[in-house]
């Protein structure tokens, strides 16, 4: 197997702050690596050093075989990088933002304007080709600003948080172009605190917090780390949800969660549901919903992390940055 990106013990700090404790990443070329974790996990400041934003502290790096800190210039001429906010110029139409882009690049003008025309079909941004970028929606600004990380033709691309503040529409639509890029050859880094995204996208997933990798795998392999299964169950009245909580927690020796008079629990008795029931219906509650599925990665990310991948949590001021 060949790795488009390996990161060994890489340590960044800010003055007292340490942004990076000693990350360790191996990403196979031509997949989808999910870096994943809340605000301030050190996710953004993993792909400043991996881009040759930023230079660690300590450890070692390489993006396509090139080291971050002795070959820059080599690095960044394999590289493509989406932050957390368009970067697009919004005075600029959106022909006028990717000939910029192949022009700084070194391409000429004819190859310069028939790249740009080639992503702005791909991107389904054609018909607005002509419009200054302000009057573009979020998602259109959000496409326009991945085909300017792809002018160059990359073959590592970094996604930092991609999707923040997009509808669910448009986040599908990025999905999918991503997928697709994958299907090309490129190699995407993304770094993400939507599960989902990290669930439907990404072959294997490293979970960041406090600047360390604390799990790493395929969604699945992680989701085996809570236990395997899950235990739902929502009473018919709300005011039951208090006597659902206590039966399945001692049945299943952990404290429950409850979100909309959902009671969640992990278990790892099969034997967990039947005694549940038995207990609930001896107690005279009515149950509307009773489940034995497998862990999701936001229950994977709680047990891990002791909270959501959602939350936020103090960050430094690199994290607020826009890459």
């Amino acid at each position: 197997m060949t790795y488009a990106i390996r990161a060994e013990g890489l340590v960044r700090r800010f003055g007292d702050t340490t942004a990076l404790a000693g990350v360790d990443l191996a990403v196979p070329t031509g997949t989808v690596f999910g870096l994943l974790g809340p605000n301030g996990a050190g996710k953004t400041t993993t792909v400043r050093v991996l881009a040759t934003l930023l230079t660690a502290d300590e450890g070692h790096a390489t993006v396509g075989g090139y080291d971050v800190r002795r070959d820059p210039h080599r690095v960044r001429q394999l590289i493509g990088l989406t932050g957390q906010y368009a970067s697009v110029d919004e005075t600029l139409t959106g022909t006028e933002n990717l000939l910029l882009i192949g022009r700084l690049l070194g391409l000429g003008r004819a190859e310069a304007r028939a790249r740009a025309a080639e992503l702005l079909t791909d991107f389904h941004l054609d018909d607005a080709a002509g419009r200054a970028a302000k009057t573009y929606s979020g998602g259109m600004r959000r496409r326009l600003d991945l085909a300017a990380s792809l002018v160059g033709r990359p073959q590592v691309l970094f996604l930092d948080e991609p999707t923040t503040g997009l509808d669910p529409r448009s986040r599908n639509e990025l999905w999918d172009i991503v997928r697709n890029l994958v299907a090309d050859g490129v190699t995407v880094l993304l770094t993400t605190q939507y599960l989902e995204e990290a669930d439907q996208l990404a072959g294997e997933i490293a979970v960041v917090d406090h600047g360390r990798v604390i799990a790493q795998g395929t969604p699945e392999e992680l989701k085996a780390k809570t236990g395997g299964q899950v235990l739902a169950v929502r009473p018919v009245d709300p005011a039951d949800v208090s006597t659902v909580v206590a039966v399945a927690g001692e049945v299943a020796g952990t404290v429950p969660e409850v979100a909309q008079s959902t009671v969640t629990v992990p278990v790892n008795d099969p034997g967990a549901l039947p005694a549940v029931v038995r207990r609930l219906d001896d107690a005279g509650v009515a149950v509307a919903e009773l489940a034995l599925r497998g862990s999701s990665l936001d229950e994977v990310f709680l047990s891990l992390t002791g909270h959501r991948a959602e939350e936020d949590t103090p960050v430094n001021a690199l994290e607020r940055t826009p890459a």
